[in-house]
């Protein structure tokens, strides 16, 4: 197994820390507005197909997966050139522009959740979860964190650069006082904030790389609504989620308004934020509501959607040889 992608992206360091061969090429997301920038984003993405051809001509795979966004596009274009079969994922309750278009290139499209795509090519089959997202044991994890033991603890996070809105609402709402907490602030706002924490048992972290020690310590998390919700599901843990209207489709909304339905979240939209704080007492105060809700979390949990898509690829791999 090999990855290809941007070189300017987080993939182009991490694929190879963990020990796996990374192929180049140049790509980037078109600019929503017109100018140089687009030009620019346009003028690599006619050239990008034919360097994922010269990889893939290089690298002979029997079958490609594309991970979404605009940097699958050109390679999967490329795999229908060749005849390789190809397939994509999509992390969010809502197909994303990139792989709409993508799609008509591809032999299968594992679908986060049934948006309303039909046929044999579209499957429903969850997020798949990292192996360091999964949840630790409740004793373990609070140990390794220094939180108490017992009692209510709430997590807060905004995704890899923090969230301001949630990372200002959490200080403010229980940085003297209340349940403990553990906040994940990204690391632009960790120095602002650590000053205004005075309380031992509010653990400020900038970010955590086995972020399944905060699922599994938590008994409520505050969080924005993308990929990551599928991670507070397979934790079994309850949320409020405050999707951010900036998100391209509105696809955190459809995220949290899926997680809503199914009974594992509550959603506060940004311009109510304020309420956060009390939502998320009326839940440490309710033992079966929060129950009720865990349930729910891990009844629409996807634990092997890994699993589903590995076998579907080597079904595709074995069908083309």
């Amino acid at each position: 197994m090999t990855f290809a992608g941007s070189p300017d992206r987080v993939e182009a360091r991490l694929v190879p820390e963990r020990g796996y061969e990374f192929d180049r090429f140049s790509i980037s997301g078109l600019p929503r507005r017109p100018g140089l920038d687009l030009l620019r984003a346009l003028g690599r993405a006619a050239a990008a197909p034919a360097a994922c051809l010269r990889i893939l001509a290089r690298r002979r795979p029997d079958v490609v997966l594309g991970g979404g966004g605009y940097v699958a596009g050109p390679m999967v274009v490329a795999a229908w050139i060749r005849r390789t079969p190809a397939a994509l994922t999509e992390a969010d309750a809502h197909l994303g522009l990139a792989n709409r278009l993508a799609a008509p290139f591809a032999r299968r499209v594992f679908l986060a959740v049934p948006v309303g795509r039909g046929g044999r090519k579209y499957r429903a089959v969850g997020r798949p979860v990292p192996a360091a997202s999964r949840a630790v044991p409740r004793p373990e994890a609070r140990s390794r964190l220094g939180l108490p033991p017992d009692g209510p603890v709430v997590l807060v996070f905004g995704g890899s650069l923090g969230a301001r809105l949630l990372n200002e609402l959490a200080v403010d709402a229980w940085g003297e006082e209340g349940p403990a907490v553990i906040h994940l602030c990204g690391e632009r706002d960790h120095e602002e904030l650590r000053g205004r924490v005075s309380r031992p048992d509010y653990v400020l972290l900038p970010f955590l790389d086995e972020i399944g020690l905060a699922y599994g310590a938590a008994d409520v998390a505050v969080a924005r609504a993308g990929g990551s919700v599928w991670e507070l599901a397979a934790a079994g843990l309850p949320a409020v989620l405050v999707p951010g209207t900036f998100a391209t489709g509105g696809h955190q909304e459809k995220n949290a308004e899926w997680f809503e339905g199914a009974g594992g979240a509550v959603i506060v939209p940004e311009t109510e934020v304020g309420r956060v704080p009390e939502v998320v007492a009326s839940l440490l105060a309710d033992p079966e509501w929060l129950a009720a809700m865990a349930a729910a979390m891990r009844a629409v949990a996807k634990p092997d959607a890994a699993e589903v898509i590995a076998d579907e690829l080597i079904a595709l791999a074995a069908a083309h040889r």
